[in-house]
């Protein structure tokens, strides 16, 4: 994919140059659009700000999703044992100014910040931010933010030199950008519209290929120093706990051999992917937890029918708007190994198994009858066999004849004669150009970003990044992305599931937004656009706030993300529950056998209170015992057998600062629900505690070895309390 190009492109060594650039080109009324995530120039994003701030006469709007922050911790306890920790990891990140004051309500009058996605949670209580909120599918950025008016368009890139060409690779996020710039360039042409396109180099991120490349004449403005390249937001893997690790479980077995993965980030995301791995490398024993959990017992024929249990022996391949670590997992496990192509006969011919990667006659065949190619091979047709690995590269049509070093061939396919010459001199070994991953962002931990630096050109194109129209939806050439995207299995997860179906992912009954829609509305048309593709949506059968548990599979509720129309197959920690084309009292009772049974029996009263289930319908007894302690005590089980470690691809915590991390959780909890956790803290700081050698490190870890203060006293007498509690004191 190219964007059109711009005449003349203006490069900066200074950030604030850019600005004075920008002011000159647009004027004063700046609707700023960048990237969600990781590929905001945040540099220039702070210059641009701290401009604004400065000059009431700039009106500035900036338009972006998910505006990515340091963790600094809420508690002194939090700051001190995250300060190091966010040092070694985040180095230099430079801080969103305007993040911060979004945060605390203090943006100038002549600011706005509009969000298409928000960091989960994190603004539910910020009016300014709830009230700008744009709710929007992310296949539809481009175009509201056109209708916005955005008229400043930047992101990070990292730059290569290719062939002699300095070419820009959009890498991270080519997810909108080659969708809106051609949009903006035919508004400046036709209608004297103006605007600015903008990269911030940042050689920290890794050059990815295909239509993350741009040429540099696509930009307006380049800021090019070394100053800038700062380190990259990262997203460190934290623990899996126990109902992930089980729905990870779940998931694994609704996933077939040969088909299409979309998956997300978090520890979500990392229970499915390993799942996926222990079903491939450690069969026997994925084999004895799946009969453990009986799965097969409760849902063996939806999992025979779509799914299955055995190794992958064709592979999987990715697609989805995020190009996650759980991704990187199974390509590095070579589960990740199913390729796709860009032509729609070939990824036919793959399909049905008439053809493989291997280039043979019968190929050559098949590509004719199917009208790939002409018997008489044509300029575009020997173009398309190259392109594809079925001719060696030296072969060349010039002139009407094939020439393969001094030899040359008449180009008839249907000549017995030059048939033989052609097979025997011109045929490769393999295809060319397949993909394993379409992705339309990405962002994970540092090693995520360090593996896919140190990729070679040939394993690293072999990830496509491209824009959410083209992995969101079937939009645009939907016979080849259809045959791509063969048994396709779309995983996300919601916050809530009626009893009904419907399914709560975004934002609460009063109207508050927790986070976004995203892609989520994407994928669910798109799994029931494809004859074998499914929705699979996750969610925790329960959550706890202060001590206290709540459902999350409710009777009902005042917001809905995804209508009950739409409904597929929905997972918890405690087992499938297949909803597609079933009535309403048969959702019911397939919900109510993954709901944790604290509340089984105050929903059923709900459902027949309202006539939606037969008034003598009971919960069959096999799925009446679904409890956390259940599953904590299985969990047990398989963790003695080696299974489902709490970080399964690394983590960047220290020894220390994971006896810390869990400690510090512990005393959380309590603290939130326990009277007399505190006043036992006082009454041990009065007496003094005596500090084993065994605690003396975590404790100089957080500079608690020798308190001084009466509050510090306190402190380290709590933490202590939980460190002996779990040992390590």
């Amino acid at each position: 994919m190219t964007m059109q190009t711009n005449q003349a492109t203006s490069i900066f060594v200074d950030v604030e140059k850019c600005v004075d650039a920008i002011i000159a080109k647009v004027g004063k009324k700046i609707v700023f659009g960048m990237p969600l995530g990781l590929g905001k120039p945040n540099h220039l994003a702070n210059a641009l700000y701290l401009r604004a701030k400065k000059d009431p006469s700039i009106h500035l709007r900036i338009m972006t999703a998910l505006s990515l922050e340091v963790p600094k911790g809420s508690s002194d306890l939090e700051k001190t044992f995250l300060k190091p920790f966010a040092e070694r990891i985040w180095g230099d990140y430079p801080a969103l100014a305007y993040l911060a004051d979004l945060s605390s309500n203090k943006l100038p009058p002549n600011v706005e910040v509009s969000e298409f996605f928000m960091k989960a949670g994190v603004f539910l209580n910020n009016v300014v931010e709830q009230q700008n909120y744009i709710s929007s599918n992310f296949t539809h950025i481009a175009r509201d933010m056109l209708e916005n008016g955005v008229n400043v368009l930047a992101q990070i890139v990292c730059k290569k030199e290719i062939n002699g060409e300095t070419f820009f690779s959009l890498s991270c996020n080519p997810d909108v950008s080659p969708t809106i710039v051609p949009m903006l360039r035919e508004l400046e042409k036709n209608t004297g519209y103006r605007c600015a396109i903008i990269a911030e180099v940042n050689n920290n991120l890794p050059f990815m290929y295909h239509d993350a490349m741009v040429p540099v004449s696509t930009l307006d403005m380049v800021i090019d120093n070394p100053v800038y390249d700062y380190t990259l937001f990262s997203t460190p893997n934290m623990t899996v706990d126990m109902a992930d690790f089980m729905i990870g479980m779940n998931v694994s077995t609704l996933i077939k051999d040969g088909g299409t993965l979309q998956i997300g980030i978090g520890s979500l995301g990392d229970a499915i992917a390993y799942s996926i791995i222990l079903r491939d490398k450690q069969n026997d024993k994925y084999k004895w937890v799946v009969d453990d959990l009986k799965i097969l017992e409760k849902s063996g024929e939806l999992v025979n029918r779509i799914g299955g249990t055995g190794p992958f022996a064709q592979g999987l391949y990715g697609s989805s708007e995020m190009f996650v670590n759980g991704f990187l997992e199974l390509y590095k496990s070579g589960i990740l190994r199913r390729k796709v192509y860009g032509h729609a006969v070939i990824q036919r011919l793959l399909n049905e198994g008439r053809i493989t990667e291997q280039v043979t006659p019968q190929m050559l065949e098949d590509l004719v009858v199917f009208e790939a190619i002409g018997q008489r091979l044509t300029p575009a047709d020997v173009d398309f066999l190259l392109a594809y690995g079925i001719f060696k590269p030296e072969v060349r049509l010039v002139e009407g004849v094939l020439r393969v070093g001094e030899l040359t061939i008449d180009p008839n396919l249907a000549n017995d004669v030059s048939l033989k010459l052609i097979i025997e001199n011109c045929l490769g070994d393999r295809l060319k150009g397949g993909i394993l991953m379409h992705g339309g962002f990405f962002l994970g931990p540092r090693s995520f970003y360090d593996f896919l630096r140190n990729m070679s050109e040939e394993d690293n194109k072999q990830i496509c990044m491209t824009t959410v129209d083209n992995v969101n939806h079937l939009y645009g050439d939907q016979e080849l992305k259809t045959l791509q995207r063969k048994d396709g299995r779309f995983v996300n997860t919601c916050l809530m599931v009626t009893l009904t179906g419907g399914v709560i992912s975004d934002g609460l009954e009063d109207g508050r937004v927790v986070s976004g829609v995203g892609g989520q509305y994407n994928f669910v048309s798109m799994a029931h656009a494809l004859q074998d593709g499914r929705l699979i949506m996750m969610l925790n059968s329960h959550r706890v706030k202060d001590g206290v548990a709540t459902s999350n599979i409710v009777w009902n509720y005042g917001h809905m993300t995804i209508p009950r129309i739409l409904r597929d197959i929905v997972v918890t920690e405690y087992g499938i529950a297949n909803l597609r084309s079933k009535s309403d009292k048969e959702i019911i009772a397939e919900l109510l056998n993954i709901a944790d049974s604290r509340f089984q029996e105050e929903l059923l009263a709900k459902a027949k209170e309202a006539g939606k289930i037969p008034m003598d319908y009971q919960i069959p007894e096999r799925y009446r015992h679904n409890t956390p302690e259940m599953l904590e005590a299985k969990l047990a089980e398989y963790r003695k057998a080696d299974l489902f470690p709490p970080f399964p691809f690394g983590n960047d915590f220290t020894p220390e600062e994971l006896v810390i991390g869990k400690a510090l959780k512990g005393l959380k909890a309590k603290m939130s629900h326990k009277v007399g956790t505190m006043a036992g803290g006082i009454f041990h700081a009065i007496q003094g505690v005596e500090v084993s050698e065994k605690a003396l490190p975590y404790l100089k870890r957080m500079n608690l070895d020798h308190p001084v203060t009466f509050k510090d006293k306190i402190v380290q007498s709590l933490l202590l309390a939980e460190l002996i509690e779990s040992g390590h004191a």
